[in-house]
């Protein structure tokens, strides 16, 4: 066996020609930063001590949540139409909004819902803006609309400031003996405005429950006997409950405030209201045409259930930026507080969905990981080191880096997430390498400084200092272009930038941290840890046998290069062609711990027949072992804008996973469903669910929308295309967005008999109005809570298509004719629900992805489409969902990758002055991408956003340990040693630094990668899974393919000269 060749001759001195490669004026700087460090030790180490504190107390009081704000800015227009149908909502509601918002400044979608009684409209601003300046906006646009609204359509309202991610509790309310009016009023007046005091709630949504009012029920029968028109009713009913005020009166020196006291919550004293006199002059009460009672609102527009037991549902938005767990805190003590004043019978269910909890495992997960992985770098350390003083130098980095990191996310208004913590976690191995490098090398120097005849030695600070600065520029440049492969991050936009940019911060800031502890605070723990002479500083055995091998194997090789080269280059080649082979999606799942289930039926069926088939779905839900509950929304809320119709319900499923995975639970779910006929199921999780509505306005994985004019025929395309794709293999849930026909009751006025018998257009509009769908004309007020007071027509008169025909209608001579007189009534139908995107009419094939990758199933899709469905002039389809957000950010990252190798060899190109050497350090981006394309095919992954990151993220990683060499070779040739000595000595003298700064950055990936289907794991996975393989292939062929090269291409160039 041969003798290691030395690392550097010793016929000069050591410190000497240190010096001597340290005379360049771009390292002064950096000299002077170790110098300092040196000096002021006793500053350093207090000023450490202090940023420690400082970083605990910001991260203790840190907000924390699972996402970063993801949310478009979006505001949201909401408008009750009182039972107008679709057509009309569009026409005279939607259409106006739409119009007024359209040309606001930076608006670049504007989406809408009408339905029956109902109007939303979504109006979508740039990506950036602020969302309070939009409200504005919209604000200012709506104030021109006031005096166009309909009479009976209340006015536009826009919905609270939240995110995708606000929803954060539901709370059922369920009894055994008190009635459904009576919860619902409690939950109205008692728990609705204590929650909303809470400080941080944007709203609180009430679903569910009877909703008690005061009716006046006509009778048009007693009405004609009296001679009594609805006009006079109406007339004599106005305000009737409201009190007023008689100003102020001055008596024996006091100032009496004078009150007429007209309210009332006895039905009896209401029927008492005169309407007029008869021909005889006696009085005509309401007592005599009408029934004065307590009843429930009609019609309903939605129901709750909680495990099948008819319920109260309180969904609980928070307002922006606040935190999620303080504020779950919060409503638990509220929660907890009212509880002893609700009744005995009323059960509070506040776990059917808390988003504390996905937070909690999320940030548990990535936590345990982020220990995990540190555990294996102190393995590392020490088992290379075999000194504990080393091994805890080196550790100090990742505290400090980690609590700078936090300390930068609070300045710059971030939380702390599983985002910025995931970069934490993945930088935790990368943080070490600096600290690795130097600490190695002082080692390695103050050993060979104790081997020296003591009246040689130099002193303690002078080797620390001269150590330090021998690596200081492949420590700053290292970190330079690691840096500047995460920089693509910051031009992502929308939703993806939202979320990954919070990543890359807190990983650049604790990459740079550590690089100036590095600087810093590593030589003085060196010079007061590993100065003591008493002590001999020994490398393990182990070690010196690995470098003699290692010594051996790159003797023999190093003149095979064009073996190695073509080697290297047929592997890259064929691994280069695999990734063509994987697939790609946009996101990795998520594992929430609940499912968002809608089940639809045919518009057009009653909400208690939907009501049914949503129990029916409960029960089958309940039979799954690891469901916990189920909390059920079957039509809608008073001004939600999640609003369905009544043959939608929306179920929350919590569940706990019990020996299957999250997959294996989603089929028997479907499997269980599929037993309901004539319904469509679409299964999601809460923040996915939402995730896919904001990019594509649909609750999906892939919206494929189709644009026209004719409602009918939208349908009849969207169901031609659905059934076209319906065999494409991966797809799950596909559905047709119901926009189909329901049954109507048009009554259209005969305008000539209306002239002959003086009953005028808004007459005969205000009576059916009034009659049919009642007309509010006064609130009660019962105990601090109000109740409107409605008049409309007796329940029995209207129970029939028949007996609306009879309805009496008052002419102008105070004679009473039945309604089918004059006007025809017919049974029709019309839209349940009209969706307008851009000012026009779409409707949505929308289809989740199971066991396959999303860009696929889409590839097929088109050709699906493309091929099979025909579309008539003036209509076309459009795509949206996940792939449009992966295509786009694709694109950007490939480009700016490019943009990134470049700037890497000009950085390289900064350090060496040759541009062979440079080059060849590049070298290390084939390696690595090779090891990530394996990580992939090997573990049967996809190539999704994060994996994409990961690649661009191996360029900076995997170039270091090649920097080291070429710095150590170039160093070694300056001293006067030939090409080939260079190259040998060098590699075994950087053999170590490498394989430590290698393991602990990989090593430290294997908890992220192994837990990939836990909460909060499934961002960062992918990366890790990339950055995991590309470190081991680029390690590893980086110890003998640069040797090889370098000695072929660069042994006979300057040594940073300019070639």
């Amino acid at each position: 066996m041969q003798p290691v060749p030395a690392p550097y001759p010793k016929a000069t001195g050591t410190v000497t020609d240190i010096r001597k490669c340290n005379h360049q004026k771009k390292n002064v700087m950096l000299n002077k930063i170790i110098s300092f460090s040196l000096k002021n030790r006793l500053i350093i180490l207090p000023a450490t001590i202090l940023l420690l504190i400082a970083g605990c107390w910001t991260a203790w009081r840190m907000e924390v949540d699972v996402f970063p704000d993801l949310n478009a800015p979006t505001v949201v227009v909401m408008t009750e139409a009182g039972g107008m149908a679709a057509e009309e909502v569009e026409r005279l509601v939607t259409f106006p909004i739409e119009t007024a918002v359209n040309g606001a400044t930076d608006v670049r979608r504007v989406r809408s819902s009408s339905t029956n009684g109902f109007s939303v409209v979504w109006v979508e601003f740039d990506w950036g803006t602020d969302i309070y300046r939009d409200r504005q906006i919209v604000s200012e646009k709506l104030s021109t609309l006031a005096d166009d609204m309909p009479d009976g359509v209340g006015q536009p309202t826009l919905g609270p400031q939240s995110s995708i991610m606000g929803e954060v509790m539901f709370i059922g309310l369920t009894a055994d003996s008190t009635s459904q009016t009576d919860l619902r009023t409690l939950a109205d007046w008692t728990v609705r405005p204590r929650l909303l005091s809470t400080g941080g709630v944007a709203q609180v949504t009430v679903m569910g429950g009877d909703i008690r009012e005061y009716q006046i029920q006509f009778h048009p029968e007693r009405m004609r006997r009296f001679g009594i028109s609805l006009t006079e009713i109406l007339n004599a009913t106005q305000q009737m409950t409201r009190n007023t005020n008689g100003g102020v009166l001055y008596e024996y020196g006091n100032e009496y405030i004078v009150r007429g006291l007209l309210s009332t919550t006895e039905a009896a004293d209401m029927a008492q209201a005169v309407i007029k006199q008869n021909s005889n002059g006696q009085p005509v009460v309401l007592a005599d045409v009408a029934d004065v009672r307590l009843a429930t609102k009609a019609p309903r527009i939605g129901l709750a259930s909680i495990s099948g037991k008819p319920g109260v549902l309180l969904t609980v938005t928070k307002q922006p930026a606040t935190s999620t767990l303080e504020l779950t805190e919060q409503l638990d003590s509220t929660m907890a507080a009212l509880r002893v004043s609700l009744p005995a019978d009323v059960k509070v269910n506040t776990q059917l969905y808390r988003q504390q909890s996905f937070i909690d495992s999320s940030i548990s997960n990535i936590q345990k990981s982020l220990i995990e992985g540190g555990i294996f770098v102190v393995l590392v350390l020490f088992i290379f080191l075999m000194n504990a003083r080393t091994t805890f130098i080196s550790l100090l980095t990742i505290p400090l880096s980690l609590l700078v990191s936090i300390i930068a996310l609070k300045l710059m208004g971030l939380t702390i997430n599983t985002m910025s913590i995931g970069g934490m976690a993945i930088a935790i191995g990368s943080l070490v390498d600096d600290a690795i490098v130097d600490v190695e090398n002082v080692f390695k120097r103050l050993r060979a400084n104790r081997q020296l005849p003591e009246n040689e030695r130099r002193p303690l600070i002078s080797v620390v200092k001269e150590a330090s600065c021998e690596v200081r520029m492949p420590i700053l440049n290292s970190t330079l272009i690691i840096v500047v492969s995460f920089l693509p991050l910051f031009f992502l936009s929308g939703l993806e930038g939202r979320m990954l940019v919070p990543l890359g911060v807190a990983f650049i800031v604790s990459l740079f941290a550590s690089t100036l502890v590095a600087l810093t605070l590593t030589p003085v723990l060196c010079s007061y840890l590993l100065g003591d002479q008493k002590k001999e500083l020994k490398t393990p055995r182990w070690v010196e046998r690995m470098k003699k091998g290692y010594a051996v194997l790159l003797r023999k090789v190093l003149h095979c290069s064009r073996l190695i080269s073509v080697g290297v280059a047929v592997l890259f080649i064929l691994t280069l062609s695999g990734f063509f082979l994987i697939g790609r999606s946009f996101l990795p799942p998520f594992n929430e711990g609940s499912f968002t289930i809608n089940v639809s039926t045919l518009p057009g069926i009653s909400l208690d027949e939907s009501d049914s088939i949503g129990r029916r779905a409960e029960q089958l839900l309940l039979t799954i072992p690891e469901v916990r509950d189920v909390a059920r929304k079957t039509g809608r809320a008073e001004l939600d804008e999640h609003a369905l119709g009544v043959n939608t319900s929306e179920m929350e499923v919590p569940f706990e996973l019990q020996g299957r995975s999250k997959e294996e639970i989603m089929n028997d779910i479907r499997q269980k469903l599929s037993i309901l006929s004539g319904v469509n199921i679409e299964i999601g999780q809460p923040i996915s669910h939402r995730i896919d509505a904001m990019l594509s306005g649909t609750r999906a994985n892939i919206a494929i929308k189709v644009f026209g004019t004719d409602l009918n025929r939208l349908y009849s395309l969207g169901s031609e295309i659905k059934k076209a794709i319906a065999d494409v293999k991966g797809i799950a849930d596909l559905n047709v967005e119901q926009q189909v026909e329901r049954p109507q009751l048009t009554i259209s006025p005969r305008r000539q008999l209306l002239a002959r018998m003086g009953i005028t257009l808004p007459e005969f509009s205000q009576y059916v109005r009034a009659a049919l769908a009642g007309e509010v004309v006064s609130q009660i007020n019962e105990g601090g809570k109000t109740f409107d007071l409605t008049v409309k027509v007796s329940d029995n008169d209207r129970q029939s298509i028949e007996r609306v025909k009879g309805l009496l209608i008052s002419t102008a001579d105070g004679q009473h004719v039945p309604l089918e007189e004059v006007a025809d009534i017919r049974s029709t139908s019309g839209p349940n629900t009209i969706n307008r995107e851009n000012a026009r009419r779409r409707i949505v094939v929308s289809a989740n992805v199971a066991g396959r990758d999303m860009s696929s199933v889409v590839a097929d899709i088109r050709q699906r489409i493309d091929t099979k469905v025909k579309l008539p002039q003036d209509y076309h389809v459009e795509y949206g969902g996940q792939f449009e957000s992966e295509a786009s950010a694709s694109r950007t990252l490939l480009f700016l990758s490019v943009v990134s190798v470049v700037v890497i060899l000009l950085l390289l190109f900064f350090q060496f002055r040759s541009w062979r050497q440079s080059v060849v350090v590049l070298l290390n981006l084939p390696l690595a991408l090779t090891g990530g394309i394996l990580s992939l095919l090997v573990t049967g992954s996809v190539i999704s956003i994060p994996a994409i990151i990961g690649f661009i993220s191996l360029f900076g990683i995997a170039t270091r340990g090649g920097m080291l060499l070429v710095d150590r070779y170039n160093e070694l040739r300056r001293r006067g040693v030939s090409p080939e000595e260079s190259v040998l000595g060098g590699s075994t003298d950087r053999l170590l630094p490498i394989l430590m700064t290698a393991l602990t950055s990989g090593l430290a990936l294997i908890p992220l990668v192994i837990g990939h289907d836990l909460p909060g794991n499934e961002i960062q996975s992918p990366m890790a899974t990339v950055m995991l393989g590309g470190l081991f292939t680029s390690t590893l062929l980086n110890l003998i393919v640069i040797p090889v090269i370098y000695l072929r291409y660069c042994s006979k160039t300057a040594i940073g000269g300019d070639e």
